[in-house]
């Protein structure tokens, strides 16, 4: 039998002997040592038989362990081998599932901002990044912000909803959505599981009564068809860059985005066609624009710079804002909006002409919900929009009383 050690007290561990580099059987435990490196720092190590193979387990340093409770763990060490235990297997799985552990813990601000970071990169403009930053700071943040994930539940939802969601009803159902994403991208990343807290469906809705029973929606406000022809005869006796986008953007139908995106690389004056890239455009697909005469009218007399400038330029170069032409119309006394003009095309094109209804929602650019006509649907009815786009142009330079309804075989003069 192998000579068993001395055991060692804890006075003992004074002496001169134990402060200099080597292995020391301390006794009390078999194979308990105290390890002293070349540095002068000392710790305990259990030296034990694990299968067929000898291994040092490492039990703590000295004197954060003493050696009371060196020889307790040690004790403990071989307790459980004797059990058929790995004590060095279970402690790398204990330390694995601890670093997993923390690696799955994130706060809501913390995914919040990763999310954004990840999602903006597919996002149009930045100022719908800064409106998912800005509501989120506003009212998610001081509640749920420094909060893992995995402990909101529905509760702190509803605390944060709550007091907005009968004064401010559509930011709340925004507010509710965004928070939705951002814990759905953390299920998605196995940060965490289960039922999303801030789900509607089955959730929520049980809890909140529906956003349209709270609040009307409000749609852009927008002038009348019957009024389209005296505002641009008033438009067009005034000067200036924004003027003459708010009327061009009047006659195409777009959207004020695209319109005040536009740049003279996309259009085609001799064929008259504007053709919006996908990127720019809010379905994400190329759209062609026909060019009635009074729109092509407008174009060759903007100033050009280059193929790639921008059409419509801010005095100090770049994109105009939304709001300036939303200022030229408040000066004209009118309390519509430039959006508007959309629903102003789309309601003359239903009360005033006999083209199909795809026709308009054509022109509109607007997505097909029937997935199956959709795939389907393979043109852009360019012909029939230009003929229709011609008729628009020629309704807004016309004021009168009573609106005509015009043919959809009628032809189109010059």
């Amino acid at each position: 039998m192998p000579k068993k050690a001395n055991e060692v007290g804890a006075l003992g561990l004074n002496k001169e002997k134990y402060t200099k580099a080597g292995r020391y059987s301390v006794g009390g435990v078999a194979g308990l040592y105290l390890k002293v490196s070349p540095s002068g720092a000392r710790s305990w190590v259990l030296r034990v038989i694990v299968g067929n193979k000898r291994r040092d387990m490492g039990l703590g340093g000295f004197p954060d362990v003493t050696l009371a409770q060196a020889r307790d763990k040690a004790r403990q060490v071989r307790a459980d081998l004797e059990k058929g235990i790995d004590p060095i297997a279970a402690r790398n799985a204990n330390k694995s599932a601890l670093i997993a552990a923390r690696n799955k813990e994130i706060t809501f601000e913390k995914a919040a901002t990763l999310f954004i970071d990840t999602k903006s990169l597919g996002w149009k403009n930045a100022k719908h990044t800064a409106q998912w930053s800005a509501t989120l700071k506003t009212y998610a943040y001081p509640i749920i912000g420094k909060m893992q994930v995995k402990d909101i539940e529905s509760p702190h939802i509803l605390k944060i909803l709550e007091p907005i969601w009968g004064t401010k009803t559509e930011t709340a159902s925004r507010l509710r959505g965004r928070i939705e994403q951002v814990i759905d991208w953390t299920i998605a990343a196995r940060y965490i599981a289960g039922e999303n807290p801030a789900k509607w469906q089955g959730r929520l809705d049980k809890l909140l009564p529906h956003p349209s029973k709270v609040a009307k929606i409000k749609h852009h406000p927008a002038m009348a068809y019957t009024e389209i022809g005296k505002f641009m005869a008033d438009l067009r006796h005034k000067v200036g860059v924004s003027v003459r986008l708010l009327e061009f953007t009047i006659l195409t139908a777009v959207r004020s985005g695209e319109a005040r995106g536009a740049t003279w690389a996309e259009i085609d004056l001799d064929a008259g066609v504007w053709t919006i890239p996908a990127e720019r455009m809010k379905a994400k697909k190329e759209h062609r624009v026909p060019l009635s005469e009074p729109a092509l009218k407008i174009l060759r007399e903007m100033p050009r710079i280059d193929d790639g400038a921008l059409v419509f330029q801010a005095p100090r170069g770049g994109m105009l804002s939304d709001m300036a032409m939303t200022a030229i119309m408040r000066r004209m006394g009118q309390d519509t909006v430039p959006h508007g003009f959309r629903s102003t095309f789309r309601d003359w094109c239903a009360e005033c002409t006999n083209y199909p209804r795809e026709v308009a929602e054509m022109a509109l650019a607007h997505a097909i919900d029937n997935k199956v006509e959709a795939a389907y649907r393979r043109g852009d009815l360019f012909e029939k929009r230009a003929r229709l786009m011609a008729e628009w142009a020629k309704f807004c330079g016309t004021i009168s009383l009573s609106a005509e309804v015009i043919s959809l075989n009628k032809k189109v003069s010059a």
